[in-house]
């Protein structure tokens, strides 16, 4: 077995003992070395987004003292939730290892599908109201920081 997989598991396994969240393990690695490790704390932490890649992705960053994880790898041993996924994207880390299957997930009682049905909706350009009502409002005000934004010169773009 993988050296980095073993730790993800092993941090899936370790959540069965303390119920602080489902099994869920994730560690990030760059250059041969753990900059970050994290299981699910949803439960422990009352946070729906403390899942194990999130944690992981959150030690990581605060070891390294950015938010740019280019040049990582991340070994969790699931497929990443669609939330996971994204907070992956947003931290450059192009490459994950997974274990267990989005469907391996969703045989144990979570719900990853219906939130990749609903992303598919909104791809599809129908927006699922029983899932998530989404609606744009004053917009001409809202957009005034963004339009200030766009003319910062000492912006930083992620």
């Amino acid at each position: 077995m993988n050296n980095y997989m073993k730790i993800a598991k092993e941090l899936s396994e370790e959540n069965l003992k303390t119920n602080v969240g489902g099994p869920f393990g994730a560690c990030i690695v760059k250059n041969g070395k753990i900059i970050g490790k994290g299981s699910n704390h949803v439960l422990s932490n009352n946070d729906p987004t403390a899942h194990a890649e999130i944690v992981a992705i959150r030690e990581a960053c605060k070891n390294i003292n950015s938010y740019d994880l280019s040049g990582c790898e991340l070994y969790a041993n699931c497929y990443p939730c669609p939330m996971c996924l994204s907070a992956i994207i947003w931290s450059n880390i192009k490459k994950v290892y997974y274990g267990n299957t989005k469907e391996d997930a969703a045989n144990i009682g979570f719900r990853d599908d219906y939130i990749y049905s609903y992303i598919k909706k909104l791809a599809d350009n129908s927006n699922d109201k029983n899932v998530l009502e989404l609606e744009c409002i004053d917009k001409d005000e809202t957009i005034k920081a963004f339009n200030k934004f766009k003319q910062k010169e000492d912006k930083t773009i992620y």
